[in-house]
C-alpha cells in the first residue's frame, strides 16, 4: 500500500528521513505555496534558488523512476497552502500513511500538528537526522542550566562527533577555540579578494532558472531585492562546487579576516553555502569533514579551520536547538520594549548616507545575502542602538536573506543582533559604536561621518546612539559585568555632556523616514 511522503523546500537531501525505505509504489510530495513567498516579502533570489532547486531534486527523483506530485506556483488547481495540498493529495492518492520530515519553522509544525487531527490517514513527523544534534539533546543539555552558552554546547558536540580532537580526545591544538586569532582588518581592499566561485550546472539547470525567475517576476513583483545577477548554485553539483572552490581559495584565510568589511568586498573570505546547507543540498556532516580533512591535509591553518568547524557544528546547532527549546515564546521576547518603525533606507540603501549600512543594505538587495558582521555589527547593531521594532528587524532579516529560514535567522536576529532575549545568547548586549566599524572596516575613509566624534555635525550616528543606547537603557544593563567600564562612564557623565547626546540622538531617530 503507497505511502505519502512530503519534502517541503528546505528539505531537498536524498537521504532525508521521509524518504527511509521509499519504493516505487509511494507518491512523494512537493509543493510551491505562494503562502510561503509572501508570509514575509522574500528576496526574489531566495524564492528562485529554493523553487528552482526543488524542480530539479524532484527531477532527479523522477529519473530515478520514483512517483513525484509536484504541485507547481502556477498550478490552477493549486490551493497555494500546505494544509490543502496535502489533504487534497491524500484524497486523491488514499495513501495508508504520510510522513513528513520535522521542519524548520515552528508554524509549520503546527500546521503538521493540527493536520494530525483531521486527516483520514496517520501522519507522521520524523526526526530530521541532517542534523548532528537534535531539539531533544539540546533540551537535556539546558535544563537546569543558568546560562545557556554556546560554547559549553559546542565542546560536547566536538567530543561527541570527534571533530578537530587528537587520538587522546583533546582539542586539536590544545585549546577548544582560536577566535583570538580570527579578528584582523583586510587591509588589500576589493582587488585581492578571491574572485566568486564560477559554477557549472549545464543547459537543464539554465533553463529551469529562467523558467523560475519569470514565474517570480510574475507572482512577487514588489519584493525588495534584485534578481540579476542571479549567481546561486540550485543543484547538489554546483553546491559541491561552492564548497570545493571555498575549501581551496577562502579557508586559508577565512578565520583571519572573517570579521573584515571592505567597500565593494561582499563575498570576503567567506563560503557563501549557508543557503546550500539550509536547504539540504550540503550536509554538516560532510562540510565539517571536509574542512577537517583540508586541515590535516596542511591546505588551511587550524585557526581558521576550527573557527569554520564552529559556526556549523557549534553556532548552527545551538541556534537550532535554543529556537525549539525555547519557542513559540521566544518570538514574542522584547527585552528594550524596542517598537521604532524601519527606516525606509532598509529597503532602499540610497536613502541613507551613512556608508556602512549603504554597503550592508545594498549587498543584501544585490545578492540576498551579507556576510555575519555586516548582519551583525552593521545593520544589527543599528537597529539595536535605535531601539528598532523588534518584529520589524526579525521579519525584514527572515525575508531578504536567502539562508534564513526561522529556526536560524530569529535566534540570531532577536537574541544575538537585539539582545531582545534579555541575555539567553549573548552574554552582553552586540552594541558598539563607529570605532569598532572603522577598525574592522574601510567603510569610515569615504563616509561624511567621523567615528571618533557622538556629537556635532559630522559625528558618527553609530557613535551617538551608542551611548544614548547605554543611557536610555542604564537601569537594565547596569548589573551586567561585562559593560562595567561602560556603565561606569555612565554614571560619571556630566550632565551637559547627557544632554548633547540625547538631543542629537533623538534629532538623528526623528529624522528617519519610516
Amino acid at each position: 500500500m503507497p505511502t505519502l511522503r512530503l519534502i517541503l523546500g528546505d528539505q531537498l537531501t536524498p537521504t532525508l528521513a521521509s524518504l527511509n525505505g521509499l519504493t516505487k509504489n509511494d507518491t512523494i510530495l512537493m509543493m510551491e505555496v505562494k503562502a510561503e513567498g509572501t508570509y514575509v516579502p522574500h528576496h526574489p533570489q531566495k524564492i528562485i534558488l529554493i523553487l528552482s532547486a526543488m524542480r530539479q531534486f524532484a527531477a532527479s527523483l523522477s529519473a530515478q523512476g520514483y512517483n513525484i506530485r509536484y504541485i507547481r506556483l502556477d498550478d490552477p488547481a493549486n490551493t497555494h497552502t500546505f494544509a490543502g495540498e496535502i489533504t487534497r493529495a491524500v484524497q486523491e492518492i488514499s495513501p495508508t500513511r504520510v510522513l513528513a520530515t520535522f521542519p524548520g519553522e515552528h508554524r509549520v509544525l503546527e500546521s503538521l500538528q493540527s493536520l494530525q487531527s483531521t486527516l483520514p490517514v496517520p501522519l507522521e513527523i520524523l526526526e530530521d537526522t541532517r542534523f548532528l544534534s537534535t531539539p531533544q539533546e539540546f533540551a537535556e543539555w539546558a535544563t537546569g542550566r543558568k546560562q545557556l552558552r554556546m560554547e559549553y554546547f559546542y565542546r560536547e558536540q566536538r567530543r561527541k562527533t570527534g571533530f578537530l580532537l587528537t587520538a587522546a580526545g583533546e582539542p586539536e591544538g590544545g585549546e577548544w577555540n582560536y577566535d583570538a586569532d580570527n579578528r584582523e582588518p583586510y587591509k588589500e581592499g576589493p582587488l585581492g579578494l578571491p574572485p566568486y566561485p564560477t559554477i557549472t550546472e549545464g543547459a537543464d539547470t539554465t533553463r529551469v532558472v529562467a523558467e523560475v525567475k519569470a514565474l517570480v517576476a510574475t507572482h512577487f513583483p514588489a519584493h525588495f531585492g534584485a534578481a540579476e545577477p542571479f549567481l546561486w548554485a540550485t543543484t547538489r553539483t554546483g553546491a559541491l562546487q561552492v564548497l570545493e572552490h571555498f575549501i581551496t581559495h577562502r579557508l586559508p584565510n577565512f578565520g583571519r579576516y572573517q570579521d573584515a568589511m571592505v567597500t565593494g568586498g561582499d563575498f570576503m573570505f567567506h563560503s557563501l553555502i549557508s543557503p546550500y546547507l539550509n536547504i539540504g543540498l550540503l550536509t554538516a556532516q560532510e562540510v565539517c569533514t571536509v574542512a577537517e580533512t583540508a586541515y590535516r591535509a596542511g591546505r588551511a591553518p587550524l585557526a581558521a579551520t576550527e573557527g569554520f568547524i564552529r559556526q556549523i557544528l557549534g553556532w548552527r546547532e545551538y541556534v537550532r536547538g535554543l529556537y525549539w527549546y525555547k519557542m513559540p515564546a521566544y518570538a514574542t521576547l522584547n527585552y528594550f520594549n524596542a517598537t521604532r518603525p524601519l527606516p525606509a533606507f532598509f529597503w532602499d540603501e540610497s536613502k541613507t548616507d551613512m556608508h556602512c549600512m549603504k554597503e550592508a543594505i545594498g549587498t543584501t538587495r544585490r545578492n540576498a545575502y551579507a556576510h555575519h558582521i555586516q548582519r551583525l555589527m552593521v545593520i544589527g547593531n543599528f537597529a539595536l542602538l535605535a531601539g528598532l521594532s523588534v518584529k520589524e528587524v526579525t521579519d525584514w532579516y527572515l525575508s531578504v536573506y536567502a539562508d534564513a529560514f526561522e529556526w536560524v535567522e530569529l535566534p540570531n536576529t532577536l537574541g544575538m543582533a537585539l539582545f531582545a532575549d534579555g541575555g539567553i545568547i549573548a552574554s552582553k548586549p552586540y552594541a558598539a559604536g563607529g570605532r569598532y566599524i572603522h577598525k574592522m572596516s574601510d567603510y569610515c575613509t569615504t563616509c561624511r561621518y567621523n567615528p571618533t566624534e557622538s556629537t556635532g555635525p559630522t559625528a558618527c550616528p553609530f557613535s551617538t546612539l551608542y551611548w544614548d543606547f547605554m543611557l536610555r537603557n542604564y537601569e537594565q544593563l547596569k548589573t551586567n559585568p561585562r559593560l562595567g567600564p561602560i556603565l561606569a562612564q555612565v554614571r560619571t557623565m556630566p550632565e551637559k555632556r547627557r544632554i548633547e547626546i540625547q538631543t542629537q540622538s533623538e534629532s538623528f531617530l526623528t529624522s528617519l523616514n519610516p
